[in-house]
């Protein structure tokens, strides 16, 4: 019993109906799992990673602005705190609520699955986190949109 087991998981047998509608196995093949970059569990894994990727390079660029006024002064600090107050930086920074925001959530998510909570639906608790985001981040778009036009009497045109 055991060894019939241990023959049988690494394989996936591929089967057709043959003459009279009889299943009859083609080959043995090893499942690589390409089957599973199809669905929306790729693009939730792909983006948490894209998501996570994002989180570190503005964990590191934070780490060097802030440590210019150390380096520089405090003038150079201010300087770049200028800078960060155009309206491309200020959109950035939506980037960032996303990252933050999807991240957060879709960890949830994965948390909930990990503890047994709706594996079995697992699609309607992803989307109802991906709710939650969408509207946090129309939240901040919308706070981001005033602020633009309230500080640059450009608005978006002064975007370059």
């Amino acid at each position: 019993m055991r060894q019939a087991r241990r023959a049988t998981i690494g394989a996936t047998v591929t089967c057709h109906r043959g003459e009279g509608g009889v299943l009859s196995p083609l080959t043995a093949q090893t499942n690589v799992g390409a089957g599973n970059w199809k669905g929306l569990g790729m693009w939730a894994w792909i983006l948490f990673r894209v998501a996570g990727v994002v989180l570190v390079l503005y964990l590191f660029a934070h780490i060097g602005v802030i440590s210019t006024a150390r380096v520089f002064g405090e003038s150079t600090l201010n300087s770049t705190f200028k800078l960060f107050d155009h309206p491309l930086f200020v959109l950035l920074d939506l980037l960032l609520v996303w990252a933050v925001l999807f991240h957060a959530l879709n960890g949830v998510r994965v948390l909930l699955m990990d503890l047994g909570m709706g594996i079995h639906r697992h699609k309607a608790v992803f989307w109802t986190c991906m709710g939650f985001a969408v509207v946090f981040l129309a939240f901040f778009a919308v706070k981001a949109f005033v602020y633009i036009a309230g500080h640059h009497a450009g608005g978006l045109g002064g975007l370059i």
